[in-house]
């Protein structure tokens, strides 16, 4: 049985980040879908980014694909927005074309994908997404310190001060707060 943690290594997002040449299968002309969303960001942070969608002619004013195999040049990754039972079709392409990584967004799960892409060669990043990854590592978010565990979600409980005059307030929850 598949442990998808296996395919959301740090270290192994983090090499991937930076390939900067990334073909988005299955990405839209409508600003609406998270796949434009995404592929727009990639864009302003001075990735390549390959339209693969045999639906569009265009999209950011660069030439949509038809498939991956239509692709001129080398893919460093293939970020997919496709249903999960097209990816092992594109996982035999992605490996077909020499690319690095398959990579899958979030609810994008194929263990036979993974399965294909990891057999031939390529790295695998599954159920998580490009540009969330980017921006905890290299981006702004990692600038404010998350994914360096710098920030967390829990309160450390303040240490205590001088010793306070007679009559001061406590902390809230101890027993002899005034």
């Amino acid at each position: 049985m598949m442990d998808i943690v296996d395919y959301q290594r740090p270290a192994v997002i983090q090499r991937v980040l930076a390939g900067r040449r990334v073909a988005v299968v299955g990405l839209s002309a409508n600003h609406l879908r998270a796949s434009n969303f995404v592929g727009y960001y990639l864009l302003r942070h001075g990735y390549d980014v390959i339209p693969v969608n045999p639906r569009e002619d265009e999209i950011f004013g660069r030439p949509s694909y038809a498939s991956l195999r239509d692709v001129p040049g080398p893919i460093d990754t293939v970020d997919v927005f496709r249903d999960p039972g097209a990816v092992p079709d594109i996982a035999r392409d992605a490996v077909a074309v020499g690319a690095k990584c398959l990579w899958l967004q979030f609810g994008v799960i194929s263990p036979e994908g993974a399965e294909i892409a990891t057999a031939g060669g390529l790295d695998v990043v599954m159920d998580r997404c490009i540009k969330i990854e980017h921006a905890r590592y290299i981006g702004r978010m990692h600038w404010l310190g998350f994914g360096r565990e710098a920030i967390a979600g829990l309160r450390s409980r303040p240490r205590s001060r001088a010793p306070r005059a007679p009559g001061c307030m406590r902390h809230r929850g101890d027993s002899q707060s005034i």
